[in-house]
């Protein structure tokens, strides 16, 4: 095959439909948009609008329950507890609380309303971490490698999701 033998598949280009161009063209005078109104005029696009009937937005019913005194954690992983501890942002000999998981920037400024222990990752050498909540199955990896875990509230939901 040369370069000058390159064709598109057919069909893969359609031909410029030209409009106004007499009413012998089957696309003259009104180009194919029907007679005034609204949609007959350039720059309209109507996103959703059903002509007076209820969209289709409206008719379907919403998903969901977004609560209003939702409680947002602050996540944090025993694998990146671990990588703070071998980089030396965090000393594991001394209790480590959310303020020192702040001073290490494992945790970010924010509205939350503490910070959430989560068991990704594995704790190799024993830890004190004080924090407001924490997974069951952080809390078994921790007390595993002979660490300690305190929290406000320990949650009973599976491993990794946050409540």
């Amino acid at each position: 095959m040369k370069l000058n033998e390159l064709r598109d598949n057919p069909g893969a280009r359609r031909k410029f439909k030209r409009v106004g161009r007499g009413i012998g063209s089957g696309k003259g005078k009104t180009c194919g948009r029907g007679v005034k109104g609204q949609k007959a005029r350039t720059g309209v696009a109507l996103n959703g609008f059903e002509g007076g009937q209820l969209p289709i937005y409206r008719r379907l019913p919403k998903r969901g329950f977004n609560p209003l005194t939702r409680t947002e954690y602050s996540p944090v992983n025993l694998g990146r507890i671990e990588a703070a501890i071998e980089a030396g942002r965090i000393d594991p000999t001394q209790p480590i609380d959310e303020a020192v998981l702040r001073a290490a920037g494992l945790v970010r400024k924010g509205k939350h309303a503490g910070v959430r222990l989560l068991a990704t990752g594995r704790v190799s050498r024993p830890l004190t971490i004080s924090v407001t909540s924490a997974s069951a199955a952080a809390v078994a990896a921790v007390e595993a490698a002979g660490g300690t875990v305190r929290t406000a509230a320990v949650a009973a939901a599976p491993a990794g999701q946050a409540s």
